[in-house]
């Protein structure tokens, strides 16, 4: 009787995660990129350590291994106290300058980059929330130590604030070399490209055995049911895949999720096509395993990284910005990206049972959709720039050069586009020629072309180009020409 009940106890739990996956899935996003979360948690932490202290400084006291009324560095209770309230000035002072300069990077980097780092690089930094976390710790052991001081110094409390003040001070300069570091782009487009290799890896676990997916082996047939979205509109931000496919195996039928993960979904819209005998799972069972969201985040969504790099890419082409090698440096992780992307099995279509039976229709991004957004809306914005063509036709080469034959069309190509848009835009044949060779800085590797000493020499340009400064610079006939001039304007008048 008692496994069975244990069973039913497992299965009403079970059924409970499902139905609230995707709470569970949003509480876990926000706390973490929450900022007031780890400051939360340290104002516990430091309630434990305080009491933790009393109890040791008590038993230190009470077998006389330090004294009542002195410090361990022998400090009266006023200068205890003056140290006290140092601790506590230092620290308010490291929180206000923390937060301030936080807000301060979160509009500059939003202007200069794109507003999408703010969310997936700026608010889920562990290390500006820690060190936010410890001067908590620090203020209010600091304050609790000097609130419960009188004639008699909390011996331990005392040393433990001082610690942590030192440390404080520590971090803090930490904080500033770290901030200063973070900013830089180099730090942001490597940062994005991290988390762009750590989705790209939990989407398509699979390593690539160089056969390419089909996008399907059977045809679905009309679904026996559509369930449309209810409630608010949002991007899809995630799917509980496992949940889908236990219940399509449950039912013994077939769920084919419509919409990719990073689509907008309005209400209405189409959101689970169900076959067979899925056709009977609840709809509420279903609709709890989408979580929505306002904007895209990076948990199941390998393109979001692509979007992010290319977005600072073409700001920083813009006219108002005209940074060219921060570009190069968001080109250099999309390279990085669309390495690791074609290493994996970008199958993302089709989950079937341990029978060999379909049981989950589950979309995701190709590779022709990765080259794709990797290269047009730069190759468009950065048409100009001989910097970011050269670039991009080392990007396209090198992949040609080193990945199988079975991922060259799409490169192909991209690289025919670049080529008639350099075609297009650059007139001199010297630009064309520079425009032509691939570089894998941009401009600061070898040009490729021969020096000017060895460039053929027009004999006719620089024959007229002589007369023409000859006669600017000869008096004589400076003068002569001048007076031509002016015969012609008293002929003319």
């Amino acid at each position: 009787m008692s496994m069975q009940w244990a069973t039913v106890g497992r299965e009403i739990f079970r059924r409970h995660i499902q139905m609230n996956w995707h709470r569970w899935f949003s509480l876990k996003s926000y706390v973490l990129s929450a900022l007031w979360v780890v400051p939360f948690i340290a104002m516990f932490a430091e309630q434990v350590l305080v009491r933790l202290a009393d109890v040791v400084g008590s038993w230190l006291v009470e077998s006389e291994s330090i004294g009542q009324n002195t410090l361990f560095f022998f400090a009266s209770a006023a200068g205890t106290r003056s140290m006290l309230e140092t601790i506590v000035s230092a620290t308010l002072s490291f929180l206000v300058f923390t937060f301030g300069s936080l807000l301060v990077a979160i509009q500059v980097a939003g202007g200069q980059y794109t507003p999408r780092v703010i969310a997936t690089i700026f608010l889920r930094d562990n290390v500006v929330r820690f060190c936010v976390g410890l001067f908590v710790i620090t203020l209010l052991c600091a304050i609790r130590t000097l609130r419960e001081m009188d004639a008699t110094v909390h011996q331990l409390n005392t040393v433990l604030s001082a610690i942590l003040g030192i440390v404080s001070i520590m971090t803090f300069l930490f904080l500033i070399d770290y901030a200063a570091r973070m900013l830089r782009p180099v730090s942001i487009v490597a940062r994005v490209g991290e988390s762009g290799l750590a989705v790209i890896k939990s989407v398509y676990p699979e390593r690539s055995t160089r056969t390419r997916a089909v996008a399907s082996t059977r045809r679905l047939a009309s679904p026996a049911r559509v369930v449309v979205h209810k409630g608010n509109s949002g991007v899809v931000l995630a799917v509980d895949l496992a949940g889908l496919f236990a219940q399509a195996r449950h039912y013994g039928g077939i769920i084919e999720f419509v919409p990719q993960v990073g689509d907008f979904l309005s209400v209405e819209e189409p959101l689970f096509r169900l076959y067979g005998g899925a056709s009977a799972i609840d709809e509420r069972q279903l609709r709890a395993a989408v979580a929505l969201g306002t904007e895209r985040t990076m948990e199941q969504d390998p393109s979001f990284a692509f979007r992010i790099l290319v977005d600072i890419a073409i700001k920083a082409l813009s006219a108002a910005i005209n940074d060219p090698t921060t570009a190069v440096l968001a080109i250099d992780q999309l390279h990085r990206l669309l390495r690791q992307v074609s290493l994996r099995d970008l199958h993302g279509e089709e989950f079937r049972d341990e029978t060999g039976e379909l049981r989950l229709v589950f979309r995701t991004p190709n590779w022709e959709d990765f080259v794709h957004l990797a290269c047009t809306e730069i190759r468009h914005c950065g048409a100009g720039s001989i910097q970011i063509v050269r670039r991009m036709r080392s990007l396209l080469e090198n992949l040609l050069q080193t990945l199988p034959q079975d991922l060259h069309a799409e490169l192909r190509q991209q690289l025919d586009l670049l080529d008639r848009t350099i075609d297009g835009r650059y007139t001199f044949p010297e630009d064309l020629a520079l425009a032509r060779i691939a570089d894998s800085q941009g401009l600061g590797g070898a040009l490729g072309i021969p020096p000017a000493s060895e460039a053929p020499i027009d004999e006719e340009k620089i024959a007229a180009r002589s007369a023409f400064q000859l006669g600017q610079t000869d008096p004589v006939r400076r003068g002569s020409s001048q007076t031509r001039v002016g015969t012609i304007a008293k002929a003319g008048s």
